[in-house]
């Protein structure tokens, strides 16, 4: 479908910086809307609750004095990751925020978001609420979101076990909104496949933590540059929910990657940490299996100029296959 009007032009190309824990922060944010695509952040990373404030209206602030510097430049929106479960005890009082800034996209994650959908419409915000099946999409889909994050196989932190294939063509015989696919994409020609799944834009996380800008330790960033998909670990222990992980992260921590027992959903707590002390669950870090395509930590300007350059080869490639 044709994107929401704030997103049309003002995307360089058609990709979401996903909301990363802890890494996501201003300067992240602000560095990929000026580089022309969305950058978000969780909520929870500004803490205390104070900062959030600072936040928005910082982002806000640098972002519309990028587009009156340069009016015909791309500058993408920003958006806000709401974590709506009961273990945060900081959702409505985060959300009365986005409300009184304006935030022009919320990102939702674990429940259907009926009270979010409606406070973000009351100023004309988008809410896009991610999913791992079709169950998921559908009570999403009855809240009134306006977009779905397909979150597949390969996406790092919370990912489901859904070929891209199946989870987007299911999803779109009853949704006629945005749908963001979620999932080993950390390449140009990665965004490319994805729209042409049917997507109407990609969702790409880990490849942005190996960037200048991101709020990680260097020995994070050297993790992705380094690995490939036989290094990452699905486990529910460190929130409760099934998710990607760097097995050298766990290993560092103490612990064996290939023995991890599970977690029980119960015990989520987003605002501490997890299962886990809140020291060691950010000692473990999240990541997509598409970290082959990693090979340095550029500067986020220099990364979307990268992916785009990629993304039109990829498309004129396509394009010359198909006339086949």
């Amino acid at each position: 479908m044709p994107l929401p009007k704030i997103l049309l032009d003002n995307l360089s190309i058609p990709v979401i910086g996903a909301p990363l824990f802890l890494v996501s922060g201003p300067e992240l944010v602000i560095a990929q809307c000026k580089a022309g695509i969305v950058g978000a952040f969780p909520a929870l990373n500004a803490r205390p609750q104070t900062v959030l404030e600072e936040w928005l209206i910082r982002i806000k602030k640098e972002l519309a004095e990028a587009k009156e510097a340069n009016p015909n430049m791309p500058i993408a929106p920003y958006a806000v990751n709401q974590i709506c479960h009961a273990s945060n005890d900081r959702l409505l009082g985060d959300m009365e925020l986005c409300v009184k800034h304006e935030a022009p996209i919320i990102i939702t994650s674990l429940r259907p978001p009926e009270e979010i959908v409606k406070a973000a419409h009351s100023y004309g915000g988008l809410v896009y609420h991610d999913v791992i099946n079709v169950k998921h999409a559908r009570k999403a889909a009855e809240q009134g979101v306006d977009g779905l994050i397909l979150v597949c196989a390969g996406a790092g932190g919370h990912a489901g076990t859904l070929s891209p294939f199946a989870l987007v063509r299911e999803v779109r015989e009853f949704f006629d909104g945005t749908i963001i696919l979620s999932g080993s994409i950390s390449s140009g020609s990665a965004v490319a496949s994805s729209l042409a799944l049917g997507a109407d834009l990609a969702y790409m996380g880990s490849r942005f933590i190996a960037s200048e800008e991101a709020n990680a330790e260097q020995e994070y960033k050297d993790m992705l540059v380094e690995g490939a998909a036989d290094d990452i670990v699905y486990s529910s222990l460190f929130t409760g929910v099934l998710g990607n992980y760097l097995k050298p992260s766990i290993e560092k921590a103490g612990l064996d990657p290939n023995n991890l027992p599970k977690a029980d959903k119960l015990s989520m707590d987003f605002g501490s940490g997890g299962n886990m002390d809140s020291k060691a669950w950010k000692d473990i870090w999240g990541s997509g299996q598409g970290i082959g395509s990693i090979k340095s930590s550029p500067s986020v300007q220099a990364l979307v100029d990268q992916l785009k350059k990629e993304y039109i080869e990829a498309v004129a490639d396509f394009k010359k296959k198909s006339s086949y």
